[in-house]
């Protein structure tokens, strides 16, 4: 747990214990039943006042808590996906990278092949850095349709392929936890 957290969780306690004795002080108030306003001494009305108004305080300083622990854990999830939309259409541009290793490896030029190698690694690279993951799906794995996007059925080549996937079309990634584009794949019935 981290320094910030740490005081962070010590200031809920002591936020918690200072609404649980007001609390309390308001139901013992309320059982002993106090005379009216008129029996009541001048300092036993300003002691009144004041605990109304401390207990005033208290529940305003945990409404304020509250909303700065809100206001940050939103922000926090902001930063987490604030470059999605760029991630997004980047990713056609891996995809054709993909695509172009594949045509640049079946010919003889290896210098170009290599140079293309370096530039999308750079670029698989990035992306990663900036919290960019693959879903790993692979020919053979069960098919779920909360990870995976089926775009057609085929007949299953083995029938160990019957109902499962056999073949991934486009590639799916994730930012974080948060899946950003499905993987497409075909199914084997």
């Amino acid at each position: 747990m981290s320094r910030e957290q740490s005081e962070n969780a010590e200031k809920e306690l002591k936020q918690d214990e200072l609404v649980n004795e007001t609390e309390q002080t308001a139901d013992q108030t309320a059982e002993e039943g106090l005379p009216s306003a008129e029996n009541l001494s001048e300092e036993e009305q300003l002691r009144e006042d004041l605990a109304a108004e401390k207990d005033k305080f208290l529940r305003l300083f945990a409404e304020f808590e509250n909303y700065k622990k809100r206001t940050s854990k939103e922000r926090i999830d902001l930063f987490k996906t604030a470059n999605q939309e760029v991630l997004q259409a980047m990713l056609p541009v891996l995809d054709d990278f993909d695509r172009a290793l594949v045509q640049i490896s079946k010919s003889e030029d290896e210098v170009l092949l290599k140079g293309v190698e370096l530039i999308h690694n750079k670029l698989k690279d990035t992306l990663t850095s900036k919290g960019l993951e693959q879903v790993e799906l692979k020919a053979g794995d069960a098919f779920d349709a909360d990870f995976a996007e089926a775009i057609t059925q085929i007949p299953a080549p083995t029938p160990k392929l019957k109902g499962k996937i056999v073949d991934v079309v486009e590639k799916g990634y994730k930012l974080g936890d948060k899946i950003i584009r499905f993987p497409k794949v075909v199914l084997g019935n």
